[in-house]
């Protein structure tokens, strides 16, 4: 079990095994590993070395840690999707072979806010739609959604059913959007949202905020997105220039 000794430095030889182990399924899903003590004697590295792993394999959501329960495998995301593909929420989880569902909340007609006004360029007596929803995988709660739409861009046909408001913003009202400027962030328990999404008390939220364009640059649609860190994840393609 212990650790054999190469040219890297011994807590990155610790992740990788960890990281081994798990992908073996030495340890399971949401399994509480050995307590340091014992898992530093079996790999035969200090409890320095091992802490030093596991803070990094905290840091990249393989493992999370519990104050004074112990440590314990993170499940792997079932949905992910680079940042910057414009993707539905409906179409990711059909990529994962899962049925998509929706559990409408509210809907509500209001004049804009300040943030309104700057990011949808409007007037102050245009209404803005504002719709809540869930999003939900195989009937399991996902995402939180709240999707602002100026009314005058939502078709008469619009239905609260509907699970992808990007689709019908292109097949019903004509409005094919073609990008969008977003901003992710993490964070941890929500009192609102956490309750609604069935989240553990650990368990964090991805907040993606995006502004969405047409083909003429019109911002018709912003949406805030709360996904659960532990059911996706998001990746960024970098090149060098």
């Amino acid at each position: 079990m212990s650790i054999k000794s190469d040219n890297r430095h011994l807590y990155l030889q610790v992740i990788d095994r960890l990281k081994q182990d798990i992908e073996d399924g030495v340890y399971k899903e949401k399994e509480k590993l050995p307590s340091e003590f014992d898992l530093a004697k079996q790999l035969g590295v200090s409890r320095a070395t091992l802490r030093e792993a596991l803070r990094i394999l905290e840091e990249e959501n393989v493992i999370i840690r519990r104050h004074g329960v112990g440590t314990f495998v993170n499940a792997k995301p079932l949905f992910t999707s680079g940042i910057e593909q414009l993707n539905s929420v409906t179409n990711m989880i059909l990529q994962a072979g899962m049925k998509p569902g929706t559990v409408f909340l509210s809907s509500v007609t209001m004049g804009p806010t300040e943030d309104d006004i700057r990011r949808f360029s409007c007037s102050l007596d245009q209404e803005i739609a504002v719709i809540e929803r869930v999003r939900t995988a195989n009937g399991e709660p996902v995402v939180y959604c709240v999707d602002k739409v100026p009314e005058n861009i939502l078709p008469d046909t619009f239905s609260h059913e509907q699970e992808s408001i990007l689709n019908m913003l292109e097949e019903e009202a004509n409005r094919k959007i073609t990008y969008a400027v977003a901003q992710i962030e993490p964070i941890g328990y929500h009192e609102k949202i956490s309750p609604i999404l069935e989240c553990d008390p650990e368990t964090a939220l991805l907040v993606l905020k995006q502004m969405h364009f047409d083909e003429t640059d019109t911002p018709i649609l912003y949406s805030v997105n709360y996904f659960r860190a532990d059911k996706f994840s998001f990746h960024v393609l970098r090149k060098r220039i």
